[in-house]
């Protein structure tokens, strides 16, 4: 009895457990089969009608791949062309707005050379030029005037010139004075050089002296006589006044010539002489 009992148990103790093993991996395979696999079929799916689409196609694969390849390229490209313009919309708003600072400036600029123009316009009308409108202060300083004569001896071939007197002079000095004398020479060889007599303080000096040159006639025409006016100092160098130069080939020599000219600006040349008074 014994015996059978324990082959009865031993039979029927395996059976539940089987049971539970078959329910519990029933169990596991419903609890991961729903979520993973379905997923994997729906893309298995997809894959499958891609592949099959493509195999319709009646291409070979290298095309296909160098048409994806291309398509890429258009789409960067258009990518490309869009954040340019983009770009581009904000620069061309900047410059709009410097464009709207630089006419500001370009109109006062406009206004400026309207301006100008009507100055232009105003010296065009008076007939004066830069050079004359530097030129006038110049004409408005007076050096002074100067009286001499010229005459030539025909039978000795000599010329002469006679220094008579000056007046108006500028005030050379701080005591309102000039102690004037004058330079006589002809150009272009300056060999022989006349000075007259210094005249202490006094703007209207007298000389009365004249001056002979050794010139045969036929060379009298190619020289230039100078009269310097100076003003006389002891101790520094002489200051010129003014002078005047006389063309010879312009002298009537047929008489006496005896006339007042206004002193021209002068070169400057440093004189340093010891005259005596």
């Amino acid at each position: 009895m014994n015996e059978s009992r324990r082959e009865a148990l031993a039979a029927a103790a395996p059976v539940p457990t089987t049971a539970s093993s078959s329910t519990a991996g029933s169990n596991t395979t419903n609890m991961a089969g729903p979520g993973t696999g379905e997923k994997d079929e729906a893309f298995s799916k997809l894959k499958d009608k891609f592949m099959n689409e493509l195999n319709k196609i009646p291409l070979p694969s290298w095309a296909i791949v160098s048409i994806a390849f291309v398509a890429i390229i258009l789409v960067l490209a258009c990518c490309f062309c869009i954040c340019k313009k983009w770009i581009f919309k904000k620069k061309n708003k900047k410059k709009g707005k410097d464009k709207g600072k630089n006419a500001i400036n370009m109109k006062d600029v406009k206004d400026g050379a309207k301006t100008e123009a009507l100055k232009d316009e105003e010296d065009a009308e008076t007939g004066l030029t830069e050079t004359e409108k530097e030129a006038e202060p110049k004409e408005d300083q007076k050096l002074g005037k100067l009286q001499y004569s010229l005459d030539y001896n025909f039978t000795e071939n000599t010329l002469i010139v006679g220094i008579i007197q000056a007046a108006e002079l500028p005030a050379m000095d701080m005591g309102g004075t000039s102690d004037p004398y004058v330079k006589v020479y002809l150009l272009p060889d300056k060999k022989k050089k006349f000075e007259t007599k210094v005249h202490r303080k006094t703007l209207n000096p007298v000389f009365n002296e004249q001056f002979t040159f050794k010139v045969p006639y036929v060379e009298l025409g190619g020289k230039t006589l100078v009269m310097t006016v100076y003003d006389f100092d002891r101790f520094s160098k002489h200051d010129a006044i003014g002078d005047i130069k006389v063309p010879m080939n312009k002298v009537d020599f047929s008489h006496i010539t005896e006339e007042w000219r206004d002193l021209q600006s002068a070169e400057k040349e440093e004189v340093r002489l010891m005259k005596p008074v």
